[in-house]
């Protein structure tokens, strides 16, 4: 009896119901007569064991708010970061209100667009943003009034900057944009069999983010691009052109200077 009381208990305990003949098969044998110990435990049922857990947790809320609340004990290692912190707090104190935050000296990502041609596989005519098709017909007719046949502009090569726009800022994004500008150009001269000894940049501002990039050092009567090493010749941009008709005027002395030179180094090649 000690043998099915075990086994009964092991199949409780594995979530498996006993079987136990309920019926007399026909022609059975009896089943001798016995009585077996129910070892299972009394099951309590759900609402009595709800309020047990309810009584155990307002008896945790009362000793919790009976009991004395425990001394604070000192960290050597708080206490040395609080130490440590010290001097940096009067360093704060002691900084001017209108000091630059080291935020704000973090360089500031550059983001423009380069168009580029090139007249004869030599000149490189260098401008901001994407001209439009009235600013490249006024190009055009200014090259051609200088004395530069239309056959010698060659297809329009386009670089935006940053060439990822979701990608990550350089630590140095000058640095950085002018070789990017560097390689698209030599890229673009090996690519079409260019071979570059001036550059004409039809630019604004000098404070705009592609003359910076190009690194203008003005010598005498004329500059130099030190990104791109080459001669440079600067001209008004050509909405400026286009908008007002005085800088037009103004801008044919020099017209027949770059056509001079362009004749010039014809020659001479």
């Amino acid at each position: 009896m000690n043998a099915e009381v075990a086994r009964r208990q092991y199949l409780d305990a594995m979530g498996i119901t006993a079987f136990a003949s309920r019926y007399c098969l026909p022609n059975a044998r009896p089943t001798p007569a016995c009585e077996w110990d129910d070892a299972s435990p009394e099951r309590e049922s759900p609402g009595k064991r709800l309020h047990a857990l309810l009584d155990d947790a307002q008896q945790a809320e009362a000793s919790r708010r009976t009991a004395a609340p425990a001394e604070p004990t000192s960290n050597p290692a708080s206490l040395k970061a609080l130490l440590n912190t010290a001097p940096a707090a009067e360093a704060a104190l002691a900084q001017p209100e209108n000091a630059p935050s080291p935020e704000a000296d973090a360089p500031a990502p550059l983001r423009f667009t380069l168009s580029c041609l090139c007249l004869g596989g030599r000149w490189l005519s260098l401008h901001e943003g994407e001209p439009a098709a009235p600013a490249r017909r006024l190009l055009a007719n200014i090259y051609r009034a200088a004395g530069v046949d239309a056959s010698a502009l060659s297809a329009w090569h386009t670089l935006s900057w940053p060439p990822l726009a979701d990608g990550p800022e350089a630590d140095e994004p000058l640095a950085e944009a002018r070789e990017g500008v560097s390689a698209f150009l030599n890229g673009a001269a090996s690519r079409n069999g260019w071979a570059p000894t001036r550059a004409l940049w039809w630019g604004g501002h000098e404070a705009s983010p592609l003359a910076r990039v190009l690194d203008v050092e003005h010598k005498g009567a004329g500059a130099v691009s030190r990104t791109l090493a080459l001669p440079l010749w600067q001209g008004p941009a050509l909405d400026t052109l286009l908008a007002d008709g005085a800088a037009k005027r103004d801008l044919w002395p020099a017209l027949a200077a770059l056509g001079e030179q362009w004749r010039a180094e014809a020659a001479d090649g």
